[in-house]
């Protein structure tokens, strides 16, 4: 019998160690919201509600955030709206342009979300240790600090 190896961080590309969790992440998002009553909902979706300011966003600064063409977030943005998450009203800075914002369907589905990433996050805090968790969460606060800068 062999004993199961602990991988070390230096055992891992850089990429891996931020996917993977990012991914159980998404999992989680992704099978508490089923469970709540939102099956409705893919994980593609989530880059809409992850990228829609509380006041409302265009569709395009959205995708441009995202990283996704402007077709694939509006294709997404009217998805949303016919299933009720999302409505579209005109931008009143740009008569031209409209922002996209949540109905309180799509306010209950961050509600339920936030509760999953603090349930989430609460449960690695018991695996890593909280001290742990506390410092990865300043590296990261860190790091990204330095990026944006």
């Amino acid at each position: 019998m062999s004993k199961r190896h602990k991988a070390k961080p230096d055992d891992h590309v850089l990429t891996g160690l931020f996917y993977t969790p990012y991914l159980a992440l998404n999992a989680q998002i992704y099978e508490g919201l089923a469970k709540a009553g939102y099956s409705d909902l893919r994980p593609a979706h989530f880059s809409v509600f992850q990228h829609l300011a509380p006041e409302g966003s265009r569709a395009t600064d959205m995708a441009e955030r995202a990283q996704i063409t402007k077709q694939s977030m509006g294709y997404l943005v009217d998805a949303l709206e016919k299933q009720g998450y999302l409505e579209q009203l005109p931008d009143p800075t740009d008569g031209r342009a409209r922002l996209v914002r949540l109905t309180d369907r799509g306010l209950a589905v961050n509600r339920v979300a936030e509760q999953i990433l603090q349930q989430t996050e609460a449960d690695w805090a018991k695996k890593l240790g909280k001290n742990k968790m506390q410092k990865l969460r300043h590296l990261l606060a860190d790091l990204t600090g330095e990026i944006n800068s």
